[in-house]
């Protein structure tokens, strides 16, 4: 019998209210989860709303210590209830250091650890250098019950480094929640074609299935430009060849779904010989932060 692994992710808005998005998000993995779903992907920090379009002091007040985040302490026996795997997006409180977090929960509700976003973006409409501190876990590889999963967050996914750490570490699928939309700098830069073929990229270099879950809708803000924040959804699972298999539009709520062979995938990773063929003795620029 093949190794099947049926992923899926969730599109959908969210307020200011906790417990209601945490419901919500509850209600999409119990839908994925009847459609045979296994792995099911909320977006980045679905909480809440994307706070870090400004810098407020308040929003401190909204994290907790992975373990004891309302999300985590909601959504993992939800998995354990369902048997499926859910990664969940959270705002992290350790002592006094704020982190953007994913915590990983089994298909028997077990929580297998936590991952620490490594790159933290700083520019207009996204300042999240000012609530996080840079991941201090290294890139993560999950081995759950239906498969290794690699899994990194939102500004993570435009990095090919992060990717090929996960492949290389084992993964066979990778993940990527997400919150990402306008920019309020300049109206006219959009970069939804970008994003997804960014990740699209990361497929094919590592013949992998990879899964982007993005929020949609609009989030008012008081003093913001254009009153608010529109984020373009865009959804996606993509197969080993970067085509997609999967996708949302812009303004839609729902699931994308796809079901993947992950011995052949093995197989075919090993025959394309990416893998084979890697130079790590010529890759020394790559970890010097100004090579010559």
């Amino acid at each position: 019998m093949p190794r099947e692994l049926t992923v899926a992710a969730i599109q959908t808005s969210y307020g200011e209210d906790m417990t209601a998005n945490i419901e919500k998000t509850a209600r999409f993995i119990r839908a994925a989860a009847a459609e045979g779903a296994q792995v099911i992907l909320p977006s980045e920090l679905f909480q809440g709303p994307y706070f870090c379009v400004a810098q407020e002091e308040r929003w401190f007040a909204t994290a907790y210590p992975w373990r004891e985040h309302p999300a985590v302490k909601a959504l993992a026996p939800l998995a354990g209830e369902l048997g499926v795997v859910i990664p969940i997006s959270i705002f992290e409180r350790e002592g006094p250091h704020y982190f953007n977090s994913l915590v990983m929960a089994d298909a028997d509700g077990s929580l297998m650890g936590v991952y620490r976003k490594s790159h933290i973006p700083d520019g207009p409409g996204y300042m999240e250098k000012y609530y996080f501190r840079p991941g201090d876990t290294g890139f993560k590889v999950w081995d759950t019950r239906f498969g290794r999963i690699g899994v990194g967050i939102c500004w993570d996914q435009w990095y090919p480094e992060c990717a090929r750490a996960m492949a290389l570490m084992g993964a066979e699928v990778l993940l990527y929640p997400t919150a990402i939309g306008s920019e309020p700098h300049d109206a006219t830069l959009d970069t939804a074609a970008p994003w997804r073929r960014a990740m699209q990229g990361h497929a094919v270099s590592n013949v992998i299935p990879v899964v982007g879950a993005n929020r949609t809708g609009f989030e008012p803000w008081d003093g913001y430009p254009n009153g608010g924040q529109q984020f373009y959804g865009s959804s996606f699972v993509a197969d080993h060849r970067g085509d997609l298999v999967s996708a949302l539009g812009r303004e839609d709520e729902g699931l994308v779904k796809a079901t993947f062979d992950l011995d052949f995938l093995q197989t075919h990773r090993a025959a394309w010989g990416f893998f084979r063929d890697r130079r790590t003795d010529l890759y020394g620029a790559l970890a010097n932060p100004r090579p010559q």
